[in-house]
């Protein structure tokens, strides 16, 4: 191999081993982003910024972590290089703003709102992230969240919608098409029951509820399932066995219930130990590992209202002691219906911190050490100015669902489908043009509209690559390999659609022939005066029998045999054309069509590789360079 091409090669592996690793990292952060893991994301478009891979995206994704980090100074830093990229979206200009305001230097901070104002950006002056923390301010620069229609509402309360397995459970007060309603005095509406139907239905009665024994005559839901299936925690009026519990004042409060899977049927109802008769506990959430029960509760000794609590379930499923989130949550006023993605990360709604109206949603933010440092109101969709409850997140962590009684649903609360802005990526395959055939190792470049370089990584062993991009702007992608031609396609990811999550850009590269010929067509050579196939010839005659065959189907070759100088031309001539028989002859043994090889031809000693000429002095292994058979590549297609 010449040292040029093995320096290709190493290049190439090297950076197959290295541009492979670090496309999967820049997915899982961006996963632990979406979910609002932003410690470990962090961790992880730093180490994305260290090696160079898709840099300006990763700092954008750097400087908007360590904002919601509640870490300003860090933030500026990185807002600096991020308001310095080529066409950034204006948002960072808000963002930095923001980042320089937390660190009190508002005379910075003045200018780039400023600049962000004459890019278009508005700033409402009685927007509810005006003048609460840094962290929400930063976070509802741009709408996060986009709202999904359901058409399973009723007229009546739905809300406590919890998707697992591809059903969905929630709580309703509908109860159509039963001739006897049981109506709670407090709203004249039916008491509320646990309905199931599957992710996408359009309608839901009476039939779709709960089957066991989870529903009551009073209230039951919201509900929610340990990650086997087997068991159901869940919200109900102190009711058990026909009996009613009631406090001191003669109310009936809520408890939580674990119900077990039983041939198909939720049963097995058991009253959990945190319950009392004097207080409330309700609206049970798990943690990722099922080992920690969340849920709301009005007990004595928290911060007012209602507070967020946990407890740990045991290995033989009794609970601890249950424990207060704390004040970073928990307020003198009313926090609720919480909820733990998949990353541990708690959200709720609260009617105690500053939000756009009644009860509000919340997302925590942790620390280094996983504790909860601050909350981030989840703006405009997913609140309003009425009340916004009951938050879950599909384990995608861009999907899910949430209760609103704000105006222009169809009933009391309405379940509301969200999605949010999911990362854009290029996709596509590297295929071989002449056997259609994906090529790995292959080079690609992603550039920009100006032709600035954004990215580079190497196709996998199908050939396929993907790279994020952001919304908007207009790009080219080049795909090479040492063997190809290079190929190359523009796209846009302007005005697509906000589902859209990816744009795919397949590239097909034409073999380089005399590549093709240098690399893969060997030359075979022969023993002195002799014609015959040795055992070394064969070996690359099978190769070319099997790129014939497999690898390039339509290419056409010619064979052209050659002799040392030695004996009388006309002798030679003879051989050659022997050598060249004997060749063609093989090929077509192995089975291949003669009208792939369009002629075989002797040329005697008439091309000599060197100049072992008659009468020259030349050693043995001169001679035998020029005793051969070429092939050369006539057509590819």
């Amino acid at each position: 191999m010449k040292i040029k091409n093995y320096i290709l090669v190493s290049i190439i592996l090297m950076m197959s081993f290295s541009v492979f690793p670090q496309q999967g990292k820049q997915k899982r952060a961006d996963t632990l982003f979406n979910k609002f893991s932003f410690v470990k994301a962090a961790k992880v478009y730093r180490d994305l910024i260290d090696n160079n891979y898709n840099k300006d995206y990763a700092t954008r994704r750097l400087a908007d972590c360590y904002a919601y980090l509640r870490d300003p100074k860090n933030a500026a830093r990185y807002y600096k290089s991020v308001v310095k990229q080529e066409n950034v979206p204006i948002e960072y200009y808000y963002s930095y703003a923001q980042s320089l305001r937390g660190i009190k230097d508002y005379k910075e901070s003045r200018i780039w709102l400023q600049r962000f104002k004459d890019s278009g950006g508005v700033v409402n002056s009685n927007d509810f992230s005006k003048d609460v923390n840094f962290i929400t301010s930063v976070f509802n620069a741009k709408q996060q969240y986009f709202l999904d229609r359901i058409r399973f509402n009723s007229k009546y309360s739905d809300f406590g919608a919890f998707e697992f397995n591809g059903k969905i459970y929630f709580a309703s007060s509908r109860d159509e098409g039963v001739s006897i309603k049981r109506v709670y005095g407090w709203n004249e509406q039916p008491f509320l029951d646990v309905y199931v139907t599957d992710v996408g239905s359009k309608k839901v009665d009476h039939t779709s509820k709960l089957k066991g024994d989870v529903n009551s005559i009073y209230h039951d839901g919201p509900v929610t399932i340990t990650k086997d299936g087997h068991t159901m925690y869940f919200s109900r009026n102190n009711y058990k066995q026909d009996i009613e519990g009631r406090d001191k004042k003669g109310m009936i409060n809520m408890k939580l219930y674990r119900a077990t899977l039983v041939d198909s049927l939720w049963t097995n109802i058991e009253d959990l130990s945190i319950n009392s008769n004097d207080y409330s506990n309700q609206h049970a959430a798990l943690n990722t590992d099922d080992t920690k029960l969340y849920f709301s509760s009005d007990r004595p000794g928290g911060y007012g209202g209602s507070d967020i609590y946990y407890v740990d379930i045991n290995p033989d499923g009794t609970l601890g002691t249950p424990v207060n989130v704390g004040n970073i949550v928990n307020t003198d006023k009313a926090e609720g219906f919480p909820f733990i993605n998949n990353e541990n990360t708690l959200f709720f709604s609260s009617d105690g911190h500053a939000g756009l109206g009644l009860l509000d949603i919340y997302g925590t933010i942790k620390g280094d050490n996983d504790e909860i440092v601050d909350v981030i109101n989840l703006g405009i969709p997913i609140n309003s100015n009425k009340d916004d409850f009951s938050f879950t997140m599909n384990p995608n962590g861009i999907t899910g669902y949430f209760a609103s009684n704000r105006s222009g649903g169809r009933g009391d609360d309405d379940i509301y489908g969200y999605h949010r802005v999911p990362t854009l990526q290029v996709e596509g395959v590297v295929t071989d043009a002449i056997n259609t055939k994906p090529i790995p190792n292959s080079v690609i470049t992603l550039y920009d509209d100006k032709d600035n370089q954004i990215a580079y990584m190497v196709t996998d062993e199908n050939g396929y690559f993907q790279i994020n991009i952001d919304r908007n702007k207009d790009y080219k992608i080049v795909a090479g390999q040492k063997k190809y031609i290079d190929d190359y396609r523009t796209f846009t990811s302007k005005n697509l659609q906000t589902e859209l999550t990816s744009i795919t850009a397949n590239l097909l590269l034409n073999p380089v022939q005399d590549v093709v010929k240098l690399a893969e067509l060997n030359t075979i050579y022969f023993d002195f005066d002799k014609f015959n196939i040795r055992k070394d010839a064969a070996l690359e005659l099978d190769k070319i029998v099997d790129m014939m065959q497999n690898t390039y189907p339509d290419m056409v070759i010619r064979i052209e045999s050659h002799t040392d100088s030695r004996g009388a031309r006309s002798y030679n001539d003879k051989l050659s054309i022997d050598r060249a028989n004997s060749t063609y002859e093989y090929l077509i043994s192995k089975g291949i069509n003669p009208d792939r090889i369009t002629k075989h031809e002797g040329f005697g000693e008439r091309r000599l590789t060197n100049g072992c000429e008659d009468g020259a002095k030349c050693e043995e292994e001169q001679h035998q360079l020029n005793r051969r058979t070429q092939f050369i590549v006539v057509k590819m297609e």
